[in-house]
């Protein structure tokens, strides 16, 4: 089972390996939250849980509570970084929140990964507000995209209004009381007219999306990236996350999308093989595409890669080297 890299996290010469990330195994990761237990009971994991997602409280023990307590040690360091540079500066200290990425491909498994860094680092004393976007809200509308013949590029850059979602998180970074970002539905596969998110005061801002990593685009100097404190990146091999998106779509044909207002309705009611050949050309042309044209390649960008194996079972961690 091999990772998709193309990247300079190895060397792919004759030359030893370089990278600039510790690897370390699962049971390596486990044994550093041995003395601690899951704050989150088997009923709260399964709500957190996502549509094909597997997590149990194994999962979360050995994988996500070492990672909610290094973070919680970054959110601590930062915060009195900030602290003595005010301080240097003779400016009022003022409360920044602390800025989590979390990307990766369609289906990996980062909506998941979110909701329990969420819950995980709210249980914390030094973080217990923790807010959750996602870069869906940023999209441009479905009229904008037909106008200018996106549709079928959904989640790839250029179908995101890039310069609201930069100032939001620069608002954020600024110590803003409130920031609001537009709402999107999964049901209507829209953003929700005259609908918006409120970010008040946070501890912790975790911003999950396809494309949270990439680099300035043209004619800009910053980054998205760039306000964050903490990059996520969820991995996992092409093959595993195709299987994972078509188990999805299955469940989703049983499901949300037998609701006759949901955008995708007509794959409830289409035939299963019909309807299965349908996804997987979706998969092939939209997804796996935005994957390897401008997913991929941001992996490099990430502090912490989350590699994922068989039922999105956590096998490595990637801990970029300080």
């Amino acid at each position: 089972m091999a990772y998709v890299t193309g990247l300079p996290i190895g060397s792919t010469s004759d030359e030893a390996p370089v990278s600039p990330f510790d690897e370390i195994s699962r049971n390596q990761w486990a044994e550093l939250a041995k003395s601690s237990t899951s704050p989150l009971t088997e009923a709260e994991i399964e709500k957190i849980r996502g549509l094909g997602d597997f997590l149990d409280m194994a999962e979360v023990s050995d994988i996500y509570l070492p990672l909610s307590q290094l973070l919680n040690l970054y959110v601590t360091q930062t915060q009195e970084l900030h602290a003595a540079s005010d301080a240097f500066l003779n400016r009022t200290n003022k409360r920044i929140p602390f800025i989590i990425g979390v990307a990766g491909s369609v289906a990996v498994g980062k909506s998941t990964v979110s909701r329990l860094l969420k819950e995980l680092l709210s249980r914390w004393p030094s973080t217990p507000t923790v807010a959750l976007v996602t870069t869906d809200g940023f999209l441009h509308p479905n009229s904008v995209l037909e106008q200018r013949g996106l549709m079928e590029r959904k989640g790839f850059p250029e179908s995101y209004d890039r310069l609201a979602l930069l100032k939001f998180v620069a608002d954020i970074k600024s110590g803003q009381d409130e920031v609001s970002a537009p709402l999107y539905s999964h049901l209507t596969y829209d953003i929700v007219p005259g609908e918006n998110i409120v970010v008040s005061s946070p501890d912790v801002v975790i911003i999950e999306g396809l494309n949270v990593l990439q680099p300035p685009a043209l004619g800009q100097e910053v980054a998205l990236s760039d306000y964050f404190d903490f990059k996520i990146y969820v991995d996992a091999p092409t093959e595993e996350i195709e299987s994972w998106y078509l188990d999805r779509f299955q469940a989703l044909r049983e499901s949300a999308f037998r609701d006759p207002a949901s955008y995708f309705h007509r794959y409830a009611e289409m035939d299963e093989t019909i309807a299965l050949d349908r996804a997987k050309e979706i998969w092939r042309t939209i997804n796996l595409t935005n994957l390897m044209e401008n997913i991929i390649s941001t992996k490099s960008r990430a502090t912490l890669v989350l590699q994922k194996g068989e039922k999105h079972r956590v096998e490595r961690v990637l801990l970029r080297k300080i």
